[in-house]
């Protein structure tokens, strides 16, 4: 009997913020696997492990949450001002598919730290000590992203004393800008960063009711609701939310008419399909809790309470595009967001999340009766924890 050997392929793995995942060079790949296409999902399928009927990923690089099942795909950028193009799937780990519909903003504080140490920065713009500034093109949504990344003796420096919730050790800190993050043309969407053209929509979902939402393109498309009015505080952590399986099958069914409102897709049976976008989160008041590590959060030291769900489960800490959307919301009145932060406008809210907290800043302004949001800005921070080849069978793609 023939057996098919394995073959192994460079990769990186990489943190960056509280998400982890396999980075590839594009011309790294196998050649029919450089093209999008099913041998190139197939492929990303094995390498993490799914579909894993089991839902722990034992085969693969996958750690069997939201956070971790992840691909990175980058390569030189023919676009002018940017360096790299940033490709990010997200894996689905009990069903063979990968969701290419939106960006991962955790990993994006990855990417231009590998993109220097892969050698697809121009060696004379990494300065000796400093900070080199990686142009990305986010090519999922077709968005510029700004890293800025600490370089000591002309390498990527990693270590460091920045400090973030959801991440057990301190590293260097990576600053992250997200242009224009209003989607411009997600989707069926009509191209605004209120879909419907409302900063606060009243949702009909069967069996649930109608909901206040705000439905929000920026970031990532993401419906906001407000906690009491499903019948949280804002200050579950994932045990209270993951461990129910009717609070899942209720935030799944807001997310998929909340879908279907936005433009994303046409029929709510679709939202199975597209399970990375759109995000649905929940807000409420600031209030003190305890987070996931123990530490006490002061009620005084947020200006919100924000939790958030990723591929059908509350995510640990907050997903970075995620919090784009939040710093975008906050930053425009009359949003739920920026109500459940005391009503007006901030340029900049600190919102407790499960792990504890996250600053998040956004400019915006209103042209005419359109709101437009230049920037956010966020810092996070990004390490390699391996890096070699994986391994996968030839014929699994």
């Amino acid at each position: 009997m023939a057996h098919a050997p394995q073959i192994k392929i460079p990769a990186t793995y990489m943190r960056g913020g509280t998400s982890k995942g396999v980075f590839f060079r594009l011309q790294d790949l196998p050649e029919r696997c450089q093209v999008p296409g099913p041998a190139r999902d197939q492929l990303l399928l094995r390498v993490i492990g799914s579909p894993d009927p089991y839902g722990k990923q034992i085969d693969g690089m996958g750690g069997a949450t939201s956070s971790t099942s992840k691909t990175v795909i980058l390569s030189r950028s023919t676009r002018p001002d940017h360096d790299v193009d940033y490709l990010f799937g997200q894996v689905s780990i009990d069903q063979a598919f990968v969701d290419w519909s939106g960006n991962c903003g955790n990993l994006s504080s990855a990417v231009g730290s590998f993109a220097i140490q892969a050698g697809l920065i121009e060696a004379a713009r990494i300065p000796a000590d400093g900070v080199c500034t990686v142009r990305i093109w986010q090519a999922n949504i077709g968005k510029t992203i700004i890293a800025h990344v600490p370089i000591t003796g002309g390498q990527v420096q990693e270590t460091g004393s920045f400090e973030l919730d959801g991440v057990t050790f301190p590293a260097a800190e990576v600053q992250l800008e997200f242009l224009d993050p209003a989607d411009e043309g997600e989707g069926d969407s009509g191209g605004a960063m209120f879909p419907t053209g409302n900063l606060v929509d009243d949702l009909e979902v069967p069996g649930i009711g109608t909901l206040k939402a705000t439905l929000i393109n920026a970031g990532i498309p993401t419906i906001f609701v407000n906690a009491a009015d499903i019948g949280y505080t804002g200050c579950e952590l994932q045990e209270q939310i993951n461990g129910d399986p009717k609070a899942l099958a209720m935030f799944e069914l807001i997310r998929a008419y909340g879908a279907v409102r936005m433009g994303l897709i046409r029929h709510v049976e679709e939202a199975a399909s597209r399970q990375h976008t759109p995000k649905i989160a929940f807000v409420a008041p600031p209030a003190d809790y305890t987070a996931s590590s123990g530490k006490r959060i002061a009620a005084g030291d947020i200006d919100l309470l924000v939790r958030a769900l990723s591929m059908g489960k509350l995510h640990h800490a907050m997903m970075g595009t995620a919090a784009v959307a939040i710093g975008t919301a906050a930053a425009i009145p009359g949003t739920l967001v920026s109500l459940a932060a005391g009503g007006r406008a901030h340029d900049a809210v600190r919102f407790g999340h499960p792990s504890g907290t996250l600053r998040v800043g956004a400019e915006a302004r209103q042209v005419d009766r359109d709101w437009k949001v230049t920037k956010a800005v966020m810092s996070r921070s990004a390490r390699v924890l391996m890096e070699g080849w994986v391994r996968v069978p030839s014929d699994a793609f």
